[in-house]
C-alpha cells in the first residue's frame, strides 16, 4: 500500500487547500492578497477569479465557479481525472507517466494566452472574474 501513500497525500493537500478556500469566503476583502498583475496593471492574468471559483466550486455552485474562472474549473476535473488515473496506475503498481510532445504544451500555453487577452476585451467580459 505503500505505492498508493503518495497519491492520497496530494489528495489530502488539495483537499485540505479546498477545505480552506471553502471556509475562508474570497469574495470577502481582506481574505487574502489582490493578484500583482491586476494590482499593478489593471489586467486580469490567466489565475484572477481562481480562488472565488474554487470556492463556488466546493460549494456545488458550477455555473458561479465557472464564471469565475472558466480555465480554473475545467482544470480541477483535469485534476480529478488525472489523480483517478494515478490512482488506478499506482495500485496496478504501474507508474504514472504522462508524456506530452512539446507541440501540446505549446497549445496549453497559447490556450491560456488566448483566454488571458479575450477576458480582458469588452467583448470577453463574460470570462472576466
Amino acid at each position: 500500500m505503500r505505492r498508493l501513500a503518495t497519491p492520497f497525500g496530494i489528495l489530502a493537500t488539495v483537499t485540505a487547500a479546498f477545505a480552506y478556500v471553502g471556509t475562508v469566503d474570497p469574495n470577502e476583502p481582506g481574505h487574502y492578497p489582490v493578484c500583482p498583475l491586476l494590482k499593478l496593471t489593471g489586467t486580469f492574468c490567466p489565475g484572477c477569479g481562481g480562488l472565488r471559483s474554487a470556492h463556488a466550486f466546493i460549494h456545488g455552485d458550477l455555473g458561479a465557479a465557472f464564471s469565475a474562472n472558466a480555465i480554473a474549473t475545467a482544470g480541477y476535473f483535469l485534476f480529478a481525472a488525472v489523480w483517478v488515473l494515478w490512482l488506478v496506475r499506482a495500485w496496478r503498481g504501474q507508474p504514472l507517466r504522462i508524456g506530452l510532445a512539446p507541440v501540446w504544451w505549446w497549445i496549453v500555453g497559447a490556450l491560456l494566452l488566448v483566454f488571458t487577452v479575450v477576458r480582458n476585451l469588452p467583448f470577453g467580459s463574460a470570462l472576466a472574474p
